[in-house]
């Protein structure tokens, strides 16, 4: 039986377009230019930071994060952040009597602009509030403890296979690759992803049934 619902942030219940817009004005390049780079980059297997570096070589990016912060020009989320089915899915989850655990890689900052939003969840942690980050087992460990149920009874939902499909089922969780936001998309097809996620969704609304029939069942 499902007893829990995790989620990803960033891609899955947030769009991360402003976050990388903000990042491209701070830096003085093209916003196209940043995505395209962050896009090229992480499909060979790099990270954002790493694109970061592209743009900025040297660049140290926690005292650019910071001085990011100091400037009044951080990190910031609104209700138009949020994709479209991520208060009605959040909202049948909970009235389905699942528990729902907001948790990705984000700063300790995201959690209380999350809090801020008064999303229908049960519990909201982050990577930077944890001291440990996807795709290491101790942060799948937390999850677990979040959601208060055992591993094969919790259903993680997120749009990067490397953090959330393949750890996910390493740590005896079960998976819905999301196809949303550019990782999502890029590796829907992917066969490894095709073989190891449990469920491969277009939208939040699916999860809704998915997780509402393994209650039932």
């Amino acid at each position: 039986m499902m007893r829990a619902v995790a989620l990803d942030i960033g891609e899955t219940l947030v769009s991360d377009t402003r976050y990388w817009a903000a990042w491209a004005d701070w830096l003085g390049v093209p916003r196209h230019t940043m995505s395209a780079l962050i896009g090229a980059t992480v499909s060979r297997g790099g990270t954002s930071d790493d694109a970061l570096r592209l743009l900025r070589p040297g660049l140290d990016i926690e005292a650019a994060k910071a001085a990011r912060e100091a400037a009044g020009r951080g990190e910031y989320l609104d209700e138009t952040d949020l994709y479209p089915d991520v208060r009605p899915a959040l909202a049948a989850l909970r009235e389905a009597g699942l528990r729902v655990v907001v948790a990705g890689n984000q700063s300790a900052k995201v959690t209380g602009l999350l809090h801020a939003l008064d999303l229908p969840v049960d519990a909201i942690a982050t990577s930077g509030e944890w001291g440990v980050a996807k795709p290491e087992p101790g942060f799948f460990a937390r999850v677990v403890e979040a959601a208060r149920a055992e591993p094969a009874e919790i259903v993680y939902v997120g749009d990067h296979p490397v953090n959330d499909v393949f750890p996910v089922k390493a740590a005896g969780l079960r998976s819905a690759h999301l196809r949303r936001g550019p990782w999502g998309h890029l590796w829907a097809d992917d066969p490894q992803v095709i073989a190891t996620a449990d469920w491969r969704i277009d939208g939040l609304g699916e999860l809704v049934g998915i997780a509402t029939a393994a209650v039932d069942a």
